[in-house]
């Protein structure tokens, strides 16, 4: 018998199993299934969705074959099942079900493909179905990369940095480099766990700073919300999921931030960064190529990320304090302009508009707004992580602040789109105001 292990390429549920059975009387009936799932070197996981008829004639006799086919070699194999149980919640449930949610959100199926029940079956045999060799495919098991060497030099390379910027820019530079993601992204949550907006990007025409995805949708926000590792090998059943992304970006947004998303991606792998069950993100990465992460990536990406969740936690907790004086001149120290700038601010969200045109909100749009009223009122520029988080119109909790990486959500965002309202930081737990323009705020 051919060890599970290494046809795992086969579980990917790119190209639909066939699973046969038995009624009473001895009646074949066949019926394609999207998923068989690996579960241990002696059991795999159908899906069951809705071939009740499969379902009926397992109860009977017990017994199923299934022919599982490798999306990257064409290789065939034929398992010989015995059921044993079904399960309808647990991990692994969860994780069958984050796949099928975002596939069928990529064909436009909604609820359709919604699983039921997880079947369960002991794997008596597993044989290969001989045939011609496809041209060009890479033989089964085979791995890529060095992946277990380039993930700890990405964790080396993270835990040495004690600065959340570079701590971001650094690892996602290092998965282009050693693990050749050329398209990634880091999203963090919001105070409410409802959004994650993106904080750093890499290999996209834009950044996009501060766009958002509700959690829960796509892949990035099932990985968030699973607290699981989501992998979809390939979209070419229909690529309507990216379109499905972009407006889950921007659904309830007034004025919604371009979302830094391939036009086509082929293949995508979130992953959620914890730290003692906390969520501190999600680590996303994409391509245009099927097939382009494996079990191998999976795993890789999990430990950066869990790296990364920890140094971004201990970042988040040494909270260091500049001993700077504040700047209070009655402008800041960029050169004011006569250029009016018209800011709207809604206390309900903390979202803040500049001329009419969405800016941020959340816990960064309240900053923004705490910033510049306090400029106008006694010209300071110079705000300190220590008087941020005792000031009680930001309703900072006591502690799961997430300060650091709002401030560096709000300035990049202010960066990309430009304009005479600025925030620089001179040194780490201190930001600087820069405004060349004479603005107005308007409450509502």
């Amino acid at each position: 018998m051919i060890r599970l292990w290494g046809i795992r390429d086969a579980f990917e549920g790119v190209i639909p199993s066939v699973v046969a059975t038995t009624d009473a009387r001895g009646m074949p009936n066949i019926s394609y299934l999207s998923h068989v799932h690996y579960v241990d070197e002696r059991h795999v996981a159908l899906s069951n969705q809705f071939f009740s008829k499969t379902s009926e004639n397992v109860r009977h006799s017990g017994m199923a074959t299934v022919m599982v086919v490798d999306g990257r070699t064409g290789q065939q194999h034929i398992l010989h099942l015995r059921f044993t149980n079904a399960v309808g919640e647990g991990e692994l449930f969860d994780r069958v079900a984050a796949h099928l949610t975002v596939t069928s959100a990529q064909q436009g199926m909604g609820e359709i493909m919604k699983l039921r029940s997880l079947d369960i079956y002991e794997v008596e045999d597993c044989r290969p179905v001989f045939g011609p060799a496809v041209p060009g495919a890479k033989e089964a098991g085979q791995p890529q990369h060095h992946h277990l060497a380039a993930a700890a030099r990405i964790c080396n390379v993270i835990s040495a940095q004690v600065d959340t910027e570079l701590m971001l820019d650094c690892a996602l530079a290092e998965l282009q480099g050693l693990l050749g993601y050329g398209n990634a992204m880091v999203l963090v949550p919001d105070g409410e766990g409802a959004r994650l907006s993106t904080i750093a990007s890499r290999g996209y025409s834009t950044f996009g700073f501060g766009s958002e995805v509700a959690v829960g949708e796509g892949t990035a926000g099932l990985a968030a919300s699973s607290r699981r590792p989501l992998r979809i090998s390939d979209f070419r059943r229909g690529q309507r999921y990216a379109s499905a992304v972009r407006e889950a970006a921007g659904s309830e947004v007034v004025s919604p931030i371009p979302f830094p998303a391939l036009a086509e991606p082929r293949s995508q792998l979130a992953v959620p960064m914890l730290v003692r069950g906390r969520l501190m993100g999600v680590l996303f990465v994409e391509s245009e190529r099927s097939y382009a992460f494996d079990h191998n990536d999976e795993e890789a990406l999990s430990l950066v990320a869990n790296q990364l969740a920890t140094s971004l936690l201990l970042a988040e907790q040494e909270r260091p304090e500049s001993t700077a004086e504040p700047q209070i001149s009655g402008r800041s120290s960029r050169a004011a302009a006569d250029r009016p700038v018209h800011v709207r601010y809604f206390p309900r969200d903390g979202g803040v508009f500049f001329d009419g045109e969405y800016i941020i909100r959340g816990l960064s749009g309240r900053l923004l707004h705490h910033f510049i009223s306090a400029f106008l009122a006694t010209g300071q520029a110079d705000f300190f992580n220590r008087a941020l988080r005792r000031e009680p119109s930001l309703q900072l909790p006591d502690f799961k602040d997430n300060l650091e990486t709002r401030l560096i959500l709000l300035r990049r965002r202010l960066e990309e789109r430009g304009g005479p309202i600025q925030i620089v930081r001179p040194v780490r737990g201190q930001v600087r105001l820069e405004c060349a323009g004479r603005c107005e705020i308007e409450v509502g």
